[in-house]
């Protein structure tokens, strides 16, 4: 076609140049002269231009103007159109233009601009630049279709020559001389012409004309336009860039944009990398606010980053090689340069990460100016419910929202990454890939990344901390020096905030970075040392881990770090040589630790070298050692300190031979001289008590043995504090005996690390006696002065300190003699430990000797009230507070409980019970833990013996039971009540909750300093270990209750039941229990890494019913572990212990994913609770806050399980409570044997408040409901409101102020719910269900009647608590009036309508009477007349019931009552 043309004007040519005759004489009229061809050629074009201020050039020369431009198009024009040859001039003009373009020289000259020419000061030409001629030309309308033409058929000349001299292409020459035309005369005929030529032209030359049509066409060709090019697409890859870059500038119709971003989203995947961010950023800016969601969702979907950056990264770049042949200019559209053809595998990726950094540029800008697009972001990955299905784009785009903040975005990804996070939803492996493959990308987003982390470890919820650790290590790791000094800083601060949580993490991270980035930690080095200023708000276990984070920086191998050493050394130097005892526990650990790193061993290097320490680094050690030694002999805490500090040193590392010998040297001897004596005939010197050999195992040798030597020294140290206060000297060294336990404990470790956990040196301290008194005198105690007294109490403490170490030592040892001597001294532990209850109970006000000395000394932490029974009771142990509530602290809580229910009487125990009451008026030792010594996790393992019940003992204990160690009931109590606490300490995430202003003095990790050096999931799995020896002792508990009740007929207080035993059984049978609810609580398990140790536990639980559970899923062995776990319902002892069962069975649901699948299992079972005569041993009724506490929350758990709520309010209020109106005053219910009057309060509360939960979940009417559906939803009101009435009437018969306070409270909160949810329904199913509707306002009048009633009491009797609810009730009770009458407004009804005021009446429906209302007669109640369409009756109906509702609550002021009607 081209060609054809090209003819055609070649022919016009000729015959313009050969007729000169059609050209006559120009306007003068003059005779031509006989010209020369190119003076005719020139006549009309030549003349024409150089009249109108245009002198034609040759050679390299412009084009000279002498007018204005605007001025030459005039003139042009003009000549034209008043030529008499006009149209016909027009043709000659173009056919001379295209012979004076014919040569490429002044073809250039026309497409360059032209010079304006001033000449003789003549400077009528204003602006300096003046377009090309052709250009001139172009914007005469006359002309501009036949140059047009032209210019197009030029463009095939030059489109293969490419770049001429100066880097000039004539074809895009051409294509910009159509660029913003004032006016296009045939726009249609011009799109058609260049989309042809762009189907011939070669790809620059397309490019061009692509990304100039929305410049050169104007808009109604635009959806013509966009039509072709989307079909182009498909067809030609290599146009993607200019196509879109046309697109997006194109004025399109909302469907055809559609149409074509469905088409640019389905050619996603096969767009070269390159190309992606241009296509990226044209799908999110062609976005309508209806569609931005959809368009974002599937944009997310098919953005497959992760195969952006291929591992192997040479094949990337060899598909690179073959595109950059044929896409050299592609890639320079985006903006980066391919002049290295040779890429390497480092270049492809980097240019793989810019392309990526550029698609995330794209989507920045996109949601920075676009709200929609963040808002369909957020949502979008909101949206993904599987951590599979998350991308590393989420992660990204989530970091893009946040930096932006664009429409308050921050927030809502912090939200995001929050909710994410806490669902398991981002994993740490998808972070990880994130940073591992984009680590260039996401160097531009640090600070987002630094923030959000911040945001993260701050947080009060412990299941996102540890993501905001990984975020931290990860940008360490991933990025430059900069934002690695900005992560140590920022976790530095953290450290330095003193929020428990924020920084145990911080310091384990800034650990986990030094031992894995030494050397670049090393160069912050001096950053980490500024923390040693903040020491003051850290705990003894914080203050440790920077030591060693501060040592290993300080003393390992890197040159950097010695820096810091002189620093150290101050700083430890300082703190030993302090007074204040804290400063100086601060120099003990960290002289310590800074002794681990020094001493610890290192790597051999090279062969010559044998891995021993330099001498000059051993000298150092040596020195160090001395120096806390010699600090710590002033007092004996810091000694007990130094050994503790020491012994958990060589446990926890492995230090140099040489270190080891230097420390374990001394150590035997030392402990002989201080503490060990040989056994002579009797004991010399005088003390508060009479000295006596006890609790010696060794019998063969009692004679010439050797025993602790602990009463003379707990007498000397007495003395010598008497002396201190007269004088204060410095004698010899003194032995205190608070250094007897840490002292034994270093001696032991030693010996194990000595002799590879051999203790045959040392095994006599096990076996060995102590000089004590005879205990006997605890019973004499009113008979001891205060001095003696406390003497003895010291005494016990310092005794079962000792026991508990040496329990710790000797615990693992396997012959059965050993095993019998540990489980003997757990027994004197138990014994003991009543013995002190007793004591502790004469001696009110005594402090005991510290155990623990890595914290506050305990001056200030017990010294609360002289008797520190019940005071300390509620703060020490408050961390333990929610599942002890009634678990029995060994035998002491059992004396407790029982002084709790000291109206229990068994005639022939009684004189027993007096004296106990006496005795011990209920000092707990839960108050007193923290001066007992820790027992070691590996102590549970003497679970792993059998339980020793009451048949099995006789007199001779130990000729019976020699050949089989078992376990007595009371050592079982007091192991699983210290297993419960560690594992409450360790595996319940307490949140992270800021310290109070005024914070409490307790210290909730005082003696759990050696368990808090475990990690949370060490200590689940040692559990899951134990479970099958914990399950044993579960069924010989049951076995136990079940021969019990098989004994006694079926009741447990039969003449056979041992009160102490049962007591001691009933308390393992709980504490097992919530042990096992523990464990499968711990959140650790719902992580994904996890899930193998969960299927573990479950699989130990689903074995004892089934033989193999290998091959089970997760959901098979929650059903087996659920169904094994049911079989302990029937031989609970107590309530509290029922109630932990069923926590257990609903916790362990939760674990199958399915907890539904168990409701009916577990309402069941609530029920049958419910429904069980509770009785204690001595056959008592179970009573009691604690009794009502746990029933409180089993009848709750009932409810949460049922399947109809509103029918198991109205079983209880309609059945059970009948039945005890009617009972005598001590009996209960029949149907519900746990409601009584005592407990009906609570039943009451949870009625009412799962009556008001249940009714909130009633679906709201909507118009579209069918009749069906309403009716449905009308029943459910009738139910609910016949149910609420049911007990708003309670009120009447128990009327205590409880009863009423709960009343008047949810009334209200019932009432506004049925104003919310209720009356819409009644709006729309009025005139369908006429009969219903009534009968519901009839039952609702009556129970709001009945709450006036209620206020009105409360307000005659003024009280303040129930007063309080009044105002807020009434005006519901008001809002509820004008609420029916816009209802019958609605339906019409409204006549049927009419008010009075309701007088004040108290609770028995009395009148109170007002001054005002004294003489006042009654109120009138006027009838309004009726709708005629209403028949009789039912108006009737209407009437009453609408007259008695609404005169309830007019009353605007209580005491004002008024004859006013409506």
């Amino acid at each position: 076609m081209l060609r054809k043309k090209r003819r055609s004007t070649a022919d016009k040519v000729e015959a313009a140049t050969t007729s000169t005759k059609a050209k006559k004489s120009r306007s003068t009229g003059r005779q031509p002269k006989e010209p020369a061809p190119e003076e005719t050629n020139e006549s009309v074009f030549g003349v024409f231009l150089r009249e109108a201020g245009v002198t034609l050039k040759q050679g390299g020369t412009s084009n000279e103007i002498a007018v204005d431009q605007v001025v030459f198009q005039k003139r042009i024009k003009k000549q034209l159109q008043k030529n008499p040859r006009y149209p016909g001039i027009v043709q000659e003009f173009t056919a001379g233009l295209e012979s004076h373009i014919e040569e490429p020289e002044r073809f250039r000259n026309c497409l360059l601009p032209c010079v304006p020419r001033l000449s003789d000061g003549d400077s009528s030409c204003a602006s300096s630049f003046q377009e090309s001629l052709l250009r001139m030309l172009l914007g005469i309308e006359i002309l501009q279709t036949p140059i047009i033409n032209t210019l197009i058929e030029k463009i095939p000349e030059f489109m293969l020559d490419g770049a001429g001299d100066g880097g000039l292409s004539i074809p895009h020459i051409i294509i910009n001389q159509l660029k913003w035309l004032d006016r296009v005369v045939d726009s249609k005929e011009l799109a058609v012409k260049l989309m042809e030529l762009v189907s011939v032209a070669p790809v620059e030359v397309q490019r061009d004309i692509i990304t100039s049509l929305p410049e050169i066409l104007d808009d109604t060709q635009h959806n013509d336009i966009a039509r072709q090019l989307n079909s182009l697409l498909q067809e030609n890859t290599q146009l993607t860039v200019p196509i879109l870059d046309a697109l997006s500038s194109l004025n399109l119709s909302a469907s055809l944009l559609t149409e074509v971003r469905g088409a640019v989203m389905a050619t996603l995947a096969a767009v070269q990398l390159e190309d992606l961010p241009v296509v990226v950023k044209f799908i999110l800016h062609s976005v309508s606010a209806s569609d931005a969601y959809e368009v974002v969702c599937s944009l997310r979907k098919k953005l497959e980053l992760e195969q952006c950056v291929l591992p192997p990264v040479l094949q990337a770049s060899q598909s690179r090689m073959k595109s950059k042949g044929s896409a050299v200019s592609s890639s320079t559209a985006v903006g980066r340069s391919s002049s290295s053809s040779s890429s390497s595998s480092s270049s492809g990726s980097s240019s793989s990460q810019d392309s990526v950094a550029l698609v995330l540029d794209g989507i920045k800008s996109a949601v920075r100016f676009q709200k929609r697009i963040s808002e369909a972001w957020l949502k979008a990955i909101e949206s993904v419910d599987e951590a599979e299905d998350h991308k590393v784009i989420d992660v990204l785009v989530l970091f893009i929202l946040h930096s932006t903040n664009a429409n308050q975005s921050r927030r809502g990804a912090e939200r995001l990454v929050k909710l994410k996070v806490r669902g398991g939803l981002i994993q740490e492996a998808l972070l990880q890939r994130t940073f591992r493959d984009y680590a260039q990308v996401m160097r531009g987003y640090f600070p987002s990344i630094l923030a959000l982390a911040q945001g993260l470890l701050r947080s009060p919820d412990p299941c996102v901390v540890p993501f905001g650790g990984h975020m931290y290590r990860h940008s360490f790791t991933a990025f430059d020096s900069y934002c690695q000094q900005e992560v140590v800083g920022s976790l530095v601060t953290h450290v330095c905030s003193g929020v428990g949580g924020e920084v145990d993490m911080a310091l384990e991270l800034l650990c986990g970075l030094v031992t894995e980035k030494p050397s670049e930690m090393s160069l912050y080095a001096v950053f980490v040392k500024g923390i040693l200023d903040y020491m003051d708000n850290l705990t003894p276990q914080q203050i440790r881990r920077l030591f060693h984070l501060l040592s290993t920086l300080a003393f390992g191998q890197q040159q950097q770090g010695s820096l810091i050493q002189d620093d150290m050394h101050i700083v430890i130097r300082k703190q030993l040589s302090s007074t204040v005892p804290k400063y100086k526990r601060i120099g003990i650990i960290g002289a310590v630790m800074i002794i681990g790193s020094m001493g610890a061993v290192r790597p051999k290097v090279k062969e010559s070298q044998n891995g021993l320490l330099p001498q000059e680094t051993l000298r150092q050690v040596a020195a160090l050692l001395e120096l806390v030694k010699s600090s710590s002999e002033s007092s004996a805490e810091a000694a007990a300190l130094y050994y503790d500090e020491l012994a958990n040193l060589i446990l926890s590392s492995i230090l140099d031979p040489q270190v080891q010998e230097k420390i374990g040297k001394t150590v035997l001897d030392d402990f002989q001289d201080d503490f060990v004596v040989d056994l002579g005939p009797d004991i010399l010197g005088s003390f508060p008590l009479t000295p006596h050999v006890i609790y010696n195992l060794d019998d063969e040798e009692s004679q010439g043995g050797i025993a602790i030597n602990l009463l003379p020294l707990v007498a000397k140290e007495l003395q010598n504090k008497g002396e201190q206060k007269s004088q204060t000297q410095k004698a010899h060294k003194r032995v205190s005996p608070l250094c007897l336990s840490p002292f034994f404990r270093l001696l032991r470790l030693c010996e194990e690390k000595q002799h590879q956990g051999d203790l045959e040196e040392i095994d006599a301290l096990l076996g060995c006696p102590l000089i004590l008194t005879d205990m006997d005198v605890v019973d004499k105690m009113e008979s001891l002065s205060k001095a003696e007294r406390e003497f003895l109490c010291s005494l016990l403490f310092h005794t079962i300190n000792w026991f508990r170490e040496v329990v710790n030592a000797f615990c693992g040892q396997k012959e059965t003699e050993m095993k019998m001597k540990v489980m003997t001294r757990l027994q004197n532990i138990t014994y003991l430990q009543n013995l002190l209850e007793r004591a502790l109970a004469g001696t009110p006000g005594y402090v005991p000797p510290v155990a623990n000395f890595d914290g506050e000394s305990p001056d200030g932490v017990i010294l609360s009230p002289a008797p520190p029974v019940k005071t300390k009771k509620d703060g020490t142990a408050k961390k333990r507070k929610a599942p002890r509530k009634n678990s029995s602290e060994s035998s002491s809580q059992l004396e407790e409980t029982e002084a709790d229910k000291t109206q229990q009487e068994q005639p022939e125990k009684e004189k027993e019970k007096e004296k106990e009451k006496e005795v011990r008026p209920g000092v707990s030792l839960v108050s007193y833990r923290q001066f007992f010594r820790e027992l070691d996790m590996e102590v549970l393992s003497v679970l792993q013996c059998g339980l020793l019940s009451r048949s099995l003992l006789d007199s001779e204990l130990h000729t019976k039971v020699q050949q089989e160690v078992l376990l007595g009931p009371a050592e079982l109590v007091f192991l699983l009540e210290d297993m419960l606490r560690k594992l409450e300490f360790s595996l319940t995430a307490a949140p992270a909750k800021r310290t109070p202003f005024f914070k409490a003095k307790t210290d909730k990790s005082v003696g759990f300093s050696h368990l808090q050096q475990r990690s949370s999931k060490d200590i689940a799995s040692y559990c899951v270990q134990l479970l099958p020896t914990l399950c044993s002792h579960l069924e010989n508990c049951h076995n136990h209750f079940q021969t019990l009740l098989s004994e006694n007929n079926g009741v447990v207080d039969g003449p056979a039941t041992d009160v102490q035993e049962y007591h001691l059984m009933s308390a393992g049978y709980q504490l097992l229990l919530q042990i096992l609810n523990t464990t499968f609580s711990w959140s650790g398990f719902s992580q994904p890494g996890q899930r193998s140790l969960l299927k573990k536990a479950l699989g130990v639980l689903a074995e004892r019913l089934k033989e193999e559970s290998a091959e089970f899923t997760l959901e098979q062995l929650v059903k087996h572990s659920f169904k094994y776990l049911m079989n302990f319902d029937s031989t609970m002892p107590n309530l509290s212990t029922a109630l932990i069962l069923s926590q257990l069975l609903s916790t362990v649901s939760e674990r199958g994913g399915d907890p539904a699948a168990y409701r009916e299992q577990t309402a069941s079972l609530a029920k049958r609770f419910l429904g069980q005569n509770w009785v204690t041993a001595s056959g008592e009724k179970e009573r009691g806050i604690k009794f009502n506490e746990a029933l409180h929350t089993v009848l709750k758990m009932y409810m949460a399980h049922v399947d109809d709520v509103l029918k198991a309010v109205e079983e209880i209020a309609g059945e059970g409570i009948p039945e005890l109106i009617k009972a005598a005053k001590d009996e209960s219910s029949a149907s519900w044997p746990t409601l009584n009057r005592q407990t009906f309060l609570v039943y009451y509360k949870v009625m009412m408040t799962e009556l008001e939960k249940a009714i909130r979940k009633i679906p709201a009417c909507k118009v579209s409901d069918s009749s069906e559906a309403q009716s449905e939803k009308l029943l459910t009101w009738n139910l609910a409101v016949r149910d609420f009435h049911i007990l708003v009437n309670l009120g009447k018969v128990f009327d205590s102020r409880p009863v009423l306070i709960v009343c008047l409270k949810y009334g209200r909160l019932f009432l506004e719910s049925f104003l919310r949810l209720g009356m819409p329904l009644l709006d729309n199913s009025f005139k369908r269900h006429m009969e219903d509707v009534q009968g519901l306002l009839k039952t609702f009048q009556l129970s709001t009647r009945q709450l006036h009633h209620m206020c009105g009491h409360s307000k005659m009797n003024q009280d303040t608590s129930l007063t309080n609810h009044v105002p807020a009730l009434k005006k519901s009770l008001e809002l509820f009036v004008y609420r029916v009458k816009a209802m019958l407004t609605l339906n019409n009804c409204q006549e049927a309508f009419w008010i009075g005021n309701l007088k004040n009446r108290n609770l028995k429906g009395e009148e109170i009477l007002s001054q005002r209302s004294q003489g006042s007669e009654d109120e009138d109640e006027e009838e309004q007349p009726l709708p005629k369409e209403q028949s009789e009756d039912e108006a009737q109906e209407m009437d009453s019931e609408e007259s008695t509702k609404v005169h309830r609550t007019e009353d605007v002021d209580q005491d004002d009552i008024t004859d006013d009607s409506d």
